[in-house]
């Protein structure tokens, strides 16, 4: 029997200290993990072979984090996560935005970045069959992580496939935002309430982009949350 292939992790980390130091935890913990120190290198070896999870520096030379990122979500959806210094809210949530799938601050413990690579790639494992909903021409896909409207692909992160599976779950439904924070991610300690708001903007956007415009498929109910609300003839 073949043994399995160990999980691949990409650490774009410029310090190398801080790098060695989270190689040797991962690779201690069995993952198949390789460094590179600028952004443009980190860039150039996503697009080559995406590994199963990038540990991502935001203050790098050549390209920073925050732009690594951007471009990366257009050819991977596997789970990044920031590494970062910063720690004002606007940088997180601008890193949300643009497809973040977790945030640890520096200066951390190389114990506490082998756990939250572990969390991370547990939330990425696919939901269970019986979870997945399908409404009128909204698709989910749950094996693969895929959501298409009326044919049309949606490019959705992780985070936002979930909140889009929760909301769509059941159409109509009034969804608070701290109820969605518990459906959505119950196990994940950097969502807050304004980061809500960010990926159900993003998400009107990408069901507009998909042949949505017509119609305002997540409803804002002022005061109270946001409903999945597709036309009666979907």
């Amino acid at each position: 029997m073949n043994a399995p292939t160990p999980t691949r992790i990409l650490v774009v980390e410029d310090e190398a200290d801080i790098a060695g130091v989270v190689l040797d935890y991962l690779r201690h913990a069995g993952y198949a993990a390789e460094h590179v120190a600028d952004g443009r290198a980190a860039l150039a070896r996503i697009r080559e072979a995406p590994p199963d999870l990038t540990l991502l520096d935001i203050m790098l030379p050549g390209l920073d984090g925050l732009e690594v990122l951007r471009q990366a979500r257009g050819v991977t959806q596997s789970p990044i996560i920031m590494l970062t210094a910063r720690v004002e809210e606007v940088d997180r949530l601008i890193g949300l935005e643009l497809g973040a799938d977790d945030y640890i601050c520096k200066p951390f413990s190389p114990r506490e970045v082998v756990a939250r690579v572990k969390a991370v790639l547990r939330r990425g494992a696919p939901p269970p069959p019986s979870a997945a909903p399908a409404d009128g021409a909204l698709a989910l896909d749950k094996g693969q992580w895929q959501a298409s409207l009326r044919g049309q692909p949606l490019s959705l992160t992780r985070r936002e496939f979930r909140l889009l599976h929760v909301l769509a779950r059941q159409s109509g439904r009034i969804f608070s935002r701290a109820q969605l924070l518990d459906l959505a991610y119950s196990d994940t300690l950097d969502v807050n309430e304004r980061a809500i708001d960010s990926h159900i903007k993003n998400l009107r956007k990408k069901l507009k982009a998909a042949g949505g415009a017509d119609h305002e498929w997540i409803r804002s109910v002022y005061g109270v949350g946001f409903a999945f609300d597709p036309p009666s003839d979907a």
